[in-house]
This record gives C-alpha cells, sequence and structure tokens, in this order.
C-alpha cells in the first residue's frame, strides 16, 4: 500500500530516525526521476547511477532542507546539477533517447508526444523515423532550452516548479519554455519542411 504522507513530512520523518520514510520517498520518486535523467543524459547506465547519487545527496543534505519549500523541485535540483555535471565530465552534449519504449509507460516513448504536436508534414514520416528525428533535433537545442522543455513537457512540472528547481523566476520560465517550443518547431520545420521526404 503506497505512503499517502507529503513528501515533505516523510523527509522530516526520516530526519527524526522513523524508518522507512526515506524508502518510500525513493520509491515515489524513481520512476519519474530515472526518466528525466535518462532523456536528459541519453544513457540507462549513467540514469540509473545520477538517480542513487541524486537520492545519497538528497540523503546527505536533507538536514540542510528548508520545510517551509516543496520537496519534489528541491529533487530535481539536485538531479538537474548531477546530470549537468555528468555531461561536463563527459565532455559531450547527450544523445537523448527520447524514443525508449516504457520510459514514459505507453510503448512509444515521449518523442511521439512531441511530435504528435509537431507541424500536419509529421504524418509523412513514419512513427520509427519521426522519433528519431524529434531526438536528434532535441539533441541540438541549447542546454538551457533542452533542459526546460524535459521539465515542462515532458516531466510536466508546473511553472513554480520548475522555476525553484532551476533558481529562475516563473516569468523566465514561461518565455524560456515558450523559446523552447520555438526553437523546435523551427528546426522540425526546417528539416520536415526542406524535405523530409526526399531521403
Amino acid at each position: 500500500m503506497a505512503d499517502t504522507r507529503r513528501d515533505e513530512e516523510l523527509l522530516a520523518d526520516h530526519l527524526a530516525g522513523r524508518s522507512g520514510a526515506f524508502e518510500s520517498l525513493v520509491a515515489r520518486y524513481v520512476p519519474e526521476l530515472f526518466a528525466f535523467l535518462y532523456r536528459f543524459v541519453g544513457d540507462r547506465a549513467a540514469a540509473d547511477d545520477l538517480v542513487q547519487e541524486t537520492f545519497l545527496q538528497v540523503h546527505l543534505s536533507a538536514g540542510s532542507f528548508d520545510p517551509q519549500r516543496a520537496f519534489k523541485p528541491w529533487l530535481y535540483t539536485i538531479s538537474a546539477n548531477k546530470a549537468r555535471d555528468y555531461l561536463r565530465q563527459r565532455g559531450r552534449r547527450h544523445e537523448a533517447s527520447l524514443d525508449s519504449p516504457g520510459v514514459d509507460g505507453d510503448g512509444q516513448g515521449a518523442a511521439a508526444g512531441v511530435a504528435a504536436n509537431g507541424p500536419d508534414a509529421v504524418d509523412q514520416l513514419a512513427d520509427g523515423e519521426r522519433r528519431e528525428l524529434v531526438r536528434r533535433l532535441i539533441d541540438r537545442m541549447p542546454e538551457h532550452l533542452r533542459e526546460i522543455l524535459l521539465l515542462g513537457y515532458f516531466q510536466q512540472l508546473p511553472y513554480a516548479d520548475i522555476a525553484e528547481a532551476l533558481d529562475i523566476p516563473v516569468g523566465t520560465v514561461k518565455s524560456r519554455l515558450h523559446a523552447a517550443v520555438t526553437h523546435f518547431a523551427r528546426l522540425w520545420e526546417q528539416r520536415v519542411g526542406s524535405g523530409a521526404g526526399e531521403s
């Protein structure tokens, strides 16, 4: 049976030494955190490691958590920082695997969802081609736009949570997310509109 305590209560109970509280937090967030990190870094093994590193950091930093704040944005702040560190250490841009079945639980992968909202020309492409094209286009986006697209579109975090996770104002979240969608649409139009059917 799922633990019904709020995230913040679970963290407080963990700090108070109550058994099972931290395990409940981990169980609650591992699936979505893995999905986010896998999309961000494009490597399953690395995403697994980063999930573990994130929760280790949560454990180590639990005493410094402000109980007046929400837990989820704090968790994503730690997770995004771990992913950025990993990508910097790798010294290359990530190869996001948005097309992996099962990441979203629908068998299609997240790429199909982005493409489904793209121009009508997307219908000209087979599903596999479409997912691969979306993956490559998102991989070409600047990191700050890619990151906010993943948080806002794929993870569907509220603006306020994204703002807290990235330490930017809500207005910046809105404008950056708009810029990310516009950037993706422009890349899509350049690629699909300029001859996806020619190859």
